[in-house]
């Protein structure tokens, strides 16, 4: 199987500036999306810190490894794979959370990060903040990542119906970010990828206009490489409220 991905990201229609940091390296197959906090400078500094040292960290590793690195550990919490990509997002986290406390002009910093690691049939995921990891298979798309979010948890309490969650005026309070405290522990997933699947990759000035059932059209109809563009497209049209940041990754057949 072969992995491509397309990046976009987009200032939107309502900021000055845009402090999303997106992540396309098919020599690696990483992927990565990082929504920075903290006003322009540290909002803007975190995200691309984040994805910077996501792409060092996993590349530095990965050139040491041979084939049976990638297959050590039978459980899928000790898989190499994954713990490699916790490991990264904890360096960034790390790393960020130095500079804000060095610096008194970006104190507070922070950024949301999702990451997407591919490796034969399967991709493995890691994710903090609000951003998001889809799929889409077979006309079908599912969210595979969940917020860390005020509204994600009341939702998940009951208190709120999905439908009351996208309109509520909290739902930019993040509750889990890359670099605001010292330390951070991912959401971890492993999945199986099959010939033809699309993983999307977005910051929240996509997927608050984006539903399951717009992704899900929209990848039935477009070539897979014009998908952040029309994505975007959809999210300006719809109001462009914050940076908008996009990542399609297509797993083809080798022979594709």
């Amino acid at each position: 199987m072969r992995i491509r991905g397309w990046g976009l990201s987009d200032v939107g229609r309502k900021r000055q500036h845009n402090e999303d940091s997106f992540l396309c390296n098919d020599e690696l197959s990483l992927y990565a999306v990082a929504d920075g906090m903290g006003g322009h400078l540290g909002g803007e500094r975190a995200s691309r810190m984040a994805v910077e040292i996501v792409e060092r960290h996993v590349g530095q590793v990965v050139s040491r490894w041979t084939a049976e690195d990638w297959e050590k550990g039978d459980a899928e919490e000790s898989h190499p794979a994954l713990q490699l990509v916790r490991e990264a997002i904890i360096e960034a986290d790390r790393n960020i959370f130095d500079i804000g406390m060095a610096d008194p002009s970006v104190a507070g910093i922070g950024t949301t990060l999702t990451v997407v690691l591919f490796r034969g049939d399967r991709a493995f995921i890691g994710h903090v903040g609000d951003s998001r990891a889809y799929l889409y298979r077979n006309g079908n798309a599912q969210q595979l990542t969940e917020d860390h979010s005020w509204i994600q948890e009341q939702v998940r309490a009951g208190l709120l119906s999905p439908e009351e969650a996208r309109e509520s005026r909290f739902r930019n309070i993040i509750t889990r970010s890359v670099g605001f405290e010292p330390s951070v522990e991912p959401d971890l997933r492993e999945v199986r990828v099959e010939p033809g699947d699309c993983v999307v990759i977005c910051s929240d000035g996509l997927s608050n206009y984006l539903s399951l059932e717009d992704l899900g059209h929209t990848l039935t109809t477009a070539f897979y490489r014009n998908a952040p563009k029309t994505f975007i497209g959809m999210a300006n049209d719809r109001g462009g409220d914050d940076n908008i940041t996009c990542v399609a990754i297509y797993a083809a057949n080798d022979s594709d």
